[in-house]
């Protein structure tokens, strides 16, 4: 009972894997942040509209 079995032991430790860069047009790129801008405008608006919660007393 001295030796420990192989089955349980810790797996060696993998270095993470480096993310994919994608080459964009430029104008896929301003769309891309006119995009963005506009669901910005639209989440901003939306919220303004919603029922502020009054604090409780």
């Amino acid at each position: 009972m001295a030796e420990t079995p192989d089955t349980f032991k810790k797996a060696p430790k993998r270095k993470p894997s480096k993310g994919k860069s994608v080459a964009v047009s430029p104008e896929m790129r301003q769309a891309y942040a006119d995009m963005i801008k506009q669901r910005e405008e639209k989440e901003q608006s939306y919220g303004r509209h919603l029922r502020q919660d009054e604090p409780r007393r």
